[in-house]
């Protein structure tokens, strides 16, 4: 099966991931991104949302760029399953014919859109860093790094349709809600029976969770090799504890243990867009830095002034962490008990 003629397609698709009717980050940031590009084409975008009682944050996904949201609700798909919700979107897609389809890079964008790809008949272009639009050819442009971001592939699917692009969490903007826009919510049968799936979904595990993920802190405090070792790392958990910040690493204190592979920043870990970003003892190389590199504030703190970081820094320290870090734990340690100090009155005696 495949969209057909060329002509016929059109419209922008975001498949919008949740989990127990919270909203995959990196869905809305596609939305706002799918926004920008939807303009250049002239053309309207439509969130597909699937899940059980999903019809209360359906409304969100207007606030945050769509004009249109297809919703399958029923408890059939409480639970992603790559069959079900292939099936539904596949169905959906071959019936309205959509240009473009946008999917989050996560375990389930990474699942989900091969399969896909394979039931319409079209390519996709995995992991993308950079979406644009070639007004000439109504094509959209998917940029992707290769060979450690030493060369960037500009890449386009200009015979079948939809266009599709999975997009790595964290490297699109979230944008704000505008809570004035205006949508259509529009509900469709799901025609799934149990017996007819393959795969029965047992037992549902959570994660263990510390706090909020890392592409969705705000401040995130890193630690690389220069840590040196487990007493090492555990003054960089001290430091983002009193910064309100959440761990990352690089790959050495997770290949050592001393953290889990969900901290790993970089190509073959998270991407994160934080409002602040500490790398303690971390060398800037491209495998972690290709993770971290669109923080709005990098501060580094590294002993070797020639230590790749220093080149995209905002702010440097060049110095042995083991003498910085307690420095500014000490330093954050009094400033907060400062603040809790209640304002005294001195009196004056009788």
């Amino acid at each position: 099966m495949s969209i057909g003629n060329i002509q016929e397609s059109s419209g922008l698709w975001v498949f919008v991931e949740q989990s127990d009717g919270t909203l995959a980050r990196v869905s809305l940031e596609l939305l706002g991104k799918g926004r920008d590009l939807a303009e250049k084409l002239g053309v309207d975008v439509t969130a597909i949302l699937i899940g059980h009682n999903v019809s209360e944050i359906a409304e969100e996904l207007i606030f945050y760029g769509a004009d249109r949201v297809i919703i399958a609700d029923d408890p059939i798909v409480q639970d992603y399953r790559t069959e079900t919700h292939t099936e539904i979107i596949a169905e959906q897609a071959l019936k309205e014919k959509p240009d473009i389809l946008l999917i989050g890079a996560t375990c389930i964008g990474r699942d989900l859109a091969p399969r896909l790809s394979a039931r319409l008949n079209t390519g996709c272009t995995a992991d993308c860093t950079e979406l644009d639009i070639d007004k000439e050819m109504r094509l959209i442009v998917a940029t992707k790094p290769f060979f450690g971001r030493d060369l960037m592939a500009d890449i386009i699917c200009p015979f079948h349709r939809p266009q599709m692009v999975t997009v790595r969490p964290g490297v699109m903007e979230l944008k704000d809600q505008d809570r004035k826009r205006h949508g259509e919510l529009i509900y469709i049968d799901v025609k799934l029976k149990e017996e007819d799936i393959k795969v029965k979904v047992l037992e549902t595990m959570r994660a263990a969770s510390d706090g909020i993920s890392l592409e969705e802190a705000d401040k995130v405090v890193a630690a690389g090799m220069g840590v040196g070792n487990q007493d090492g790392f555990e003054m960089v958990k001290e430091l983002a504890k009193l910064l309100g910040a959440q761990v990352g690493a690089t790959s050495l204190p997770v290949d050592e243990g001393w953290v889990s592979e969900d901290k790993k920043i970089g190509q073959t870990g998270k991407t994160i867009r934080p409002k602040l970003y500490i790398g303690c003892g971390v060398s800037g190389a491209i495998q972690h830095s290709a993770g971290m590199i669109n923080s709005e504030l990098i501060i580094a703190i590294n002993t070797n002034p020639k230590a790749d970081i220093f080149n995209f820094a905002d702010y440097g320290i060049i110095g042995n962490i083991n003498e910085i870090i307690p420095a500014l734990i000490k330093e954050l340690k009094y400033s907060a008990n400062k603040s809790l100090r209640p304002a005294c009155k001195r009196l004056k005696p009788n």
